[in-house]
């Protein structure tokens, strides 16, 4: 019983982190990453439509963002929904393509980036200890575990969440160097 519980909060532990992961990719690096067009979505015959279902985007330098339109009437809303998004870019439109190009960030520009990541983490480690509290108290009200059982599972999902915790930091430092190099 005890071992089911544990399965499935670490189960529920590593999707907390996968969460934070693709969070931190959101966080701009100073170098391109099509990622950051993932929240566009523009009208397209007036249905808000994914920006990666009309056109193809790449990256052909660090700090470059190409996005080819498949239909060249739809340039004009994909640049004007990259302006509402909000990314913080603005789009160089030259009739067949737009072009984003990534501004170096500023040291000050990096520290906020870093504090939005400290955040992300925050976040995680909130998550963490509402899977831990869950399984916990899984724990306790189940009528099949004894005493000792109870105090060695609660034993075990701290170890856990210590686990995940450390996890967590990690991807967090690696994230913060990415943002703090130059």
């Amino acid at each position: 019983m005890i071992e089911e519980i544990l399965l499935e909060a670490e189960d529920k532990m590593q999707k907390a982190i996968e969460v934070m992961e693709n969070r931190f990719l959101n966080v701009r690096a100073g170098r391109a990453n099509p990622r950051i067009l993932d929240k566009v979505e523009p009208l397209y015959y007036g249905v808000p439509t994914p920006l990666v279902q009309l056109a193809t985007i790449s990256v052909p330098e660090a700090r470059k963002i190409v996005i080819k339109p498949f239909d060249r009437n739809s340039i004009n809303d994909i640049e004007k929904a990259i302006f509402e998004a909000n990314i913080g870019l603005t789009p160089n439109n030259n009739g067949e393509t737009i072009m984003l190009v990534i501004p170096e960030l500023t040291e000050e520009r990096r520290k906020e980036y870093v504090k939005e990541a400290k955040t992300i983490l925050e976040d995680s480690k909130i998550a963490l200890r509402n899977i831990r509290q869950d399984a916990n108290n899984t724990i306790k009200k189940s009528e099949e575990i004894t005493e000792d059982e109870e105090k060695i599972g609660e034993k075990k999902v701290q170890d856990l969440i210590n686990k995940y915790n450390k996890i967590a930091e990690d991807k967090f430092k690696e994230k913060e160097n990415e943002l703090m190099s130059i």
